[in-house]
């Protein structure tokens, strides 16, 4: 019987000790025992921002109206229209005029001076021309000329000279520059980088059709991680609660009461981290789908209506590797790179051909002015009278073509030894060939990427299939471990152990299928870009254009820094 006290005793006095290690251990972290969510409650106690509901499409809309990059790229092509225009402008025809005059008074020391010392004389000229570059390589000028001359010398006869002057002319290569010169030449390749602007534009988009889906998916997931959080929170204070019970009616050590609480303030954790992500997920989607300049763009909520569902699709690998092939941004840029380079070849070609040029000149003159009648008693003889003809008469005798000149002939140029165009020449045909070989290395990267976006998709798949049978047992085993827990056969450990398990599980299976459906976008993306901005390469004049995006070396065939072909 007193055996039996003393045991009484020593149980009334550990369960005592055991209470106050409680409440010390309690005083220590702060929480009372019934240890309310207040992390929770205090990020929810932030000032909501307005939301905007949006779906996944919605999202695509705004990310085509909005996105910076987008719009930065859509000007490329404008900018090349400028620069096809700036070639064209050397087809412009160049109209000129000038307006001089001058005077003069030089000394006399010839005896037939008539003993004047000096000589004055002047001059007023006018001119008037137009000069072409022409579409075919010819070229044409034509120059009107008038003057009117003055002076006192003994020795002229008409004073003042009316002199009117229209000169035509007109060269045509015949080998050299005649199928190709170089403003051809430019406004060729302009032509090729407008349409490479086109592609990049195309590439752009769908790079940033990929970007806001995945961003999307990724809020979406944020969103649902938080909730899997919240039920995990949920089980833990509900644990924390029955502890509590048990505590009270004697079942139950107080010590495991301490353990409880802090596996709530653990999941209370979990639940801050998943509403951080969810900001984080928030921002990544409106800078890519709003526009900055409007008040609300950083306090606006961003609600999304499409959950990340499973819907499989079928997979075509062979048909997808095909249509890469056709369809690809990155193999069209690098094309039309090549295209533009073979223009420069044709151009450096010709210009191994003889200078051959056939010119043809026509001038017609006309001359008036006031003429002096002289008599014949001596040299020069006395002023006996005076002929006048006005500027009519001179402009008359012009467009009668009473005093024409022409002239027609060949030249012929050829350098010796060696030229610029032979190298520039044999430099272009290597960039070519080496061009050549790098599309077909990109062909074979591209088809390899389709392959391996396809077979993601079948193993995406696959884990969803095995996250969800792996949640559907974590579920199964909380049950059974929380009836064993209560028939007295389990413990907090092995009950917060198997909660944990199941919120790891269902995130695996929200991740699982946020991952299939990021696996269909790449491999829909893939089948028209590159899933990076360096997707693959190309090389002409020298420089490596990386999915357009190149350095210049400002020389003939060389990638401009929009991956543009430049001469």
């Amino acid at each position: 019987m007193r055996q039996d006290l003393l045991r009484a005793a020593r149980l009334i006095s550990g369960t005592v000790a055991l209470l106050g290690l409680a409440v010390s251990v309690s005083a220590q972290t702060g929480q009372p025992m019934p240890a309310p969510p207040a992390a929770a409650t205090d990020a929810a106690s932030n000032q909501p921002g307005p939301v905007r509901r949006l779906s996944i499409e919605d999202a695509v809309q705004l990310a085509l109206e909005h996105n910076l990059d987008i719009q930065v790229q859509r000007l490329n092509p404008q900018i090349q229209d400028l620069n096809v225009v700036r070639a064209r402008t050397n087809w412009t025809p160049k109209l000129q005029s000038t307006l001089n005059g001058y005077g003069r008074r030089d000394p006399v020391a010839s005896i037939l001076s008539g003993g004047a010392s000096s000589v004055n004389s002047g001059q007023f000229a006018t001119s008037l021309g137009v000069n072409q570059l022409l579409p075919w390589g010819g070229s044409y000028s034509a120059d009107w000329q008038n003057q009117r001359q003055t002076t006192d010398s003994l020795f002229q006869n008409v004073n003042p000279v009316l002199q009117s002057t229209l000169n035509l002319n007109y060269t045509q290569p015949l080998l050299r520059n005649f199928r190709i010169d170089s403003t051809r030449d430019q406004i060729l390749v302009s032509a090729k980088n407008r349409e490479i602007s086109e592609v990049q534009l195309r590439q752009t988009v769908v790079q940033t059709v990929r970007a806001v889906k995945d961003a999307y998916w990724d809020l979406s997931y944020a969103i649902n991680s938080l909730k899997v959080q919240q039920e995990s929170l949920n089980l833990a204070q509900e644990s924390l609660r029955d502890n509590q019970k048990r505590v009270q009616i004697g079942t139950m050590a107080p010590i495991d009461i301490v353990e409880a609480q802090a596996e709530v303030a653990s999941r209370e954790e979990a639940v801050v981290v998943a509403q951080g992500a969810i900001k984080q997920a928030e921002d990544q989607l409106r800078t890519l789908i709003l526009d900055p300049s409007t008040p609300d763009f950083w306090s606006i909520d961003l609600e999304p209506t499409d959950a990340p569902t499973l819907q499989t699709q079928p997979i075509d690998v062979e048909a997808a590797v095909r249509n890469a092939l056709a369809k690809r941004t990155d193999l069209q840029v690098a094309q039309k790179s090549i295209e533009a380079n073979d223009v420069n070849i044709r151009y450096y070609h010709n210009q191994l051909l003889p200078d051959v040029s056939a010119q043809v000149n026509y001038g017609v003159v006309g001359l008036g002015g006031t003429q002096f009648i002289r008599d014949n008693n001596g040299f020069p003889g006395n002023i006996i009278g005076q002929v006048s003809q006005g500027f009519g008469s001179v402009l008359g005798d012009l467009f009668q073509n009473n005093f024409p000149n022409w002239s027609v002939g060949v030249t012929v140029g050829y350098p010796i030894g060696r030229s610029t165009a032979q190298a520039s020449l044999a430099q272009a045909r290597l960039y070519d060939e080496q061009a050549k070989v790098q599309l077909r290395n990109m062909e074979l990267q591209v088809a390899a990427q389709v392959r391996q976006a396809a077979r993601t998709v079948n193993t995406d798949l696959q884990r969803v299939n095995s996250s969800r049978a792996a949640r559907e047992l974590q579920e199964q085993k909380l049950a059974a471990e929380q009836k064993k827990f209560t028939a007295g056969m389990s413990t907090n450990f092995q009950v917060f152990q198997a909660q944990r398990d199941l919120s790891s599980a269902r995130n695996d299976e929200i991740q699982a299928i946020l991952d299939y459906n990021k696996a269909l976008v790449d491999f829909q993306t893939v089948q028209e870009s590159a899933l990076s901005s360096n997707g693959g390469n190309i090389v002409l004049g020298g420089t490596t254009s990386t999915t357009g995006t190149a350095g210049s070396t400002g020389t003939i065939g060389t990638t401009s820094p929009t991956g543009s072909v430049q001469q």
